[in-house]
């Protein structure tokens, strides 16, 4: 059987469309499986180790010159890779107009279906025009899970139950040496940008964190993606005791980065979402985005505080560290008492 997925973007929503993946081969082991993605994600969609082959979509980059004769020809060579393999199922999970122009694009088997989406979830960018695509719609409940959204579709077309955690199947990205940025002693990851002012967390209580963690003997690293979020991670490892700014990454460092890490902290964005993936001892932190939809709550490694409107605060997270790696060891000693 061969299955496409379709799943374009952002890094965040892509994350979470693997577990349909390991859902799709634990019931169906001899399935080929492969995957439209933006083109900045392709390296990304390669660690599922259960993806046969990633197919990249330009669209954000053939946009700016569509007119173009070499545009013209790679979004060609696009549509010829599509339709090189007979596809049994193809599955839209994003629900756009452009995913589902990519569904019908595909080539179908006899007897092949597209299935999507049939409605979308609370505040989701969902557009019906979506379903004149599909042969199978599949409803939703308005407050469904960002994961479980296409674990659903995909079940629901396949016949068989969703019941077991989620399952990301993703490998480490693969160095021939490791990085210099990398430590070689336990470290605190800190995701404290987002491309949304209202989802991040206060400076002040990013310090107190690094603070926390400074009294354990972790070293604290603060990635970015912008010059903005750079300065902003400068300012805040400037008050902090322990940190250090990192380098640019390229993405499968970031991901590395996040897949190392002996704790992760950060908002609602991409690489918190990836380093739960991995499930690394995480703690999510939701300022102004509803938990409910991409909260992780397939490992109790994960733990995910706040909601929108309603961020954090310090002991929290506090108790969140406390759980996720235990007491420190000076106050390990300190209870102890003397010997």
């Amino acid at each position: 059987m061969n299955i496409l997925l379709v799943r374009v973007s952002s890094l965040g929503d892509v994350v979470h469309n693997m577990p349909m993946v390991a859902d799709i081969l634990r019931h169906f082991p001899d399935a080929h499986i492969d995957w439209v993605v933006e083109e900045s994600y392709v390296n990304l969609v390669k660690l599922n180790s259960g993806v046969r082959e990633v197919i990249p979509f330009a669209l954000r980059r053939w946009r700016k010159s569509l007119l173009s004769a070499p545009t013209r020809a790679e979004m060609r060579a696009f549509v010829r890779r599509l339709r090189a393999q007979a596809y049994n199922y193809v599955f839209d999970t994003q629900g756009l107009l452009k995913t589902g122009i990519v569904m019908q694009l595909a080539r179908l088997a006899p007897g092949g279906k597209r299935v999507g989406l049939a409605n979308g979830t609370e505040g989701s960018g969902y557009e019906g025009a979506s379903r004149i695509f599909h042969s199978m719609s599949v409803p939703v409940d308005l407050r469904t899970h960002g994961v479980l959204r296409g674990r659903l579709v995909a079940a629901a077309a396949l016949g068989y139950p969703v019941n077991t955690p989620a399952d990301f199947m993703l490998r480490e990205p693969d160095f021939p040496q490791a990085p210099a940025w990398l430590p070689d002693v336990p470290y605190a990851a800190f995701f404290h940008a987002t491309a949304r002012a209202a989802k991040q967390w206060a400076p002040a209580n990013w310090i107190e964190t690094a603070r926390l963690l400074h009294a354990r003997g972790m070293p604290v690293l603060l990635a970015w993606g912008s010059d903005a979020e750079r300065q902003a991670a400068q300012q805040l490892a400037e008050q902090m005791p322990n940190a250090r700014v990192l380098p640019k990454l390229s993405m499968m460092e970031a991901v590395l980065f996040a897949r190392r890490a002996a704790l992760a902290i950060g908002v609602d964005t991409g690489l918190t979402h990836i380093a739960a993936a991995y499930n690394r001892p995480t703690i999510e932190l939701y300022c102004d985005s509803p938990r409910w939809k991409t909260e992780g709550d397939w490992s109790p490694n994960i733990i995910n505080l706040g909601d929108q409107g309603s961020p954090p605060d310090v002991a929290q997270v506090e108790a969140a560290i406390m759980t996720l790696l235990g007491a420190p060891e000076n106050a390990r000693a300190t209870r102890a008492g003397p010997a």
